[in-house]
């Protein structure tokens, strides 16, 4: 029963990364795709091979995940039940969110999902409260900085072109953009792709399979890798609207500085090992850049709709899956 458990565990963790993929494929392509920088098939070649690569090439956000959310070994029952409530918790909502085309976070669902069927099954003692919040810090402070960057380099940007040609502008910034969304995807891959790594890691310490405080298994690395890069190939499409249109009217010049300020604020976050959400991070990457026009550039109804998501979902995962972790835990 317990290899049955830790390999649903695998299968699941990997499913959630094929879901981010084409869930936050939109985060990605969507500003290159809006300013006709690619067309939308080349735009998903490269983003897939990007974030295949990036998530090959780091692991301490998988630590981070695996370690500082709650205590794995005192979770009860070897803890797989727990993980596998979290995952069907983390699905469910992602699904959900994708079909009304609304960029939540994965990462919040994940972590919401985690902390509430943990909480479930041991109550509040279990959750490591100190790397948690380290967590929580790294989740609110890294939209609010994507916003002040995002707004500062267009700042820039305008005062550097404003005696420019404007078509000759916009020609080479679509050009500059398709380095710039390639480097944003390899940065989703760095950051995102680690946390499916990090919940397997957590059931194979928690089955016994791993001890605590090692490495993260290659198999284990290769597998998400490879997972958020088909995930990334395939779906999203109702989710790139949103971020792609319904915020502002994007620009190669808007679309340019948007990448460069999502894609370094997420990059640093992989270096020191933090997981964010790069929905929050794009998202607020664009809003910065259209609050940088005027505030009437910004579709304020679709930012505060999106801003409530984001709120939610950590309470409402963490609600969903206790509920799965008492309907299962009969079960196992």
């Amino acid at each position: 029963m317990l290899l049955t458990l830790t390999v649903l565990i695998v299968v699941l963790a990997l499913a959630f990364d094929f879901i981010n993929g084409f869930h936050d494929k939109a985060n990605e392509i969507a500003t290159v795709i809006s300013t006709r920088a690619l067309k939308p098939i080349p735009a998903v070649v490269i983003s897939s091979l990007m974030n295949l690569i990036g998530a090959m090439a780091f692991t301490g956000v998988a630590k981070t995940i695996s370690d500082k959310v709650v205590h794995t070994p005192d979770l009860p029952n070897n803890g797989t039940v727990v993980l596998l409530a979290a995952l069907i918790s983390a699905i469910f909502w992602n699904l959900l969110t994708w079909w009304y085309g609304m960029p939540s976070s994965s990462s919040h669902t994940l972590l919401g999902s985690i902390l509430g069927a943990g909480i479930a099954s041991s109550g509040f003692g279990i959750v490591n409260w100190e790397g948690f919040g380290e967590i929580v810090q790294g989740l609110l402070t890294s939209p609010v900085l994507a916003f002040i960057i995002g707004l500062l380099l267009f700042q820039i940007f305008k005062l550097f072109l404003k005696n420019s040609n404007l078509v000759k502008t916009n020609n080479t910034f679509r050009k500059i953009q398709i380095f710039t969304a390639a480097f944003q995807s390899f940065t989703h891959g760095t950051n995102d792709a680690q946390k499916s790594m990090g919940i397997i890691t957590m059931g194979l310490i928690a089955a016994g399979y791993q001890q605590p405080g090692t490495d993260v298994y290659f198999w284990v690395q290769a597998s998400c890798a490879v997972a958020m890069g088909l995930g990334t190939a395939i779906g999203g499409w109702k989710i790139i609207e949103t971020v792609g249109s319904k915020i502002m009217k994007i620009r190669p010049v808007d679309g340019v500085a948007a990448d460069l300020s999502s894609a370094g604020i997420i990059f640093g976050a992989t270096l020191i090992g933090l997981p964010v959400s790069t929905t929050h991070v794009v998202s607020s990457s664009i809003l910065g850049v259209g609050y940088s026009h005027r505030k009437r550039g910004v579709n304020w109804t679709t930012a505060q709709r999106m801003i409530l998501t984001w709120f939610i979902t950590i309470p409402i995962s963490a609600l969903i899956a206790g509920i799965f972790y008492f309907i299962l835990k009969p079960i196992f």
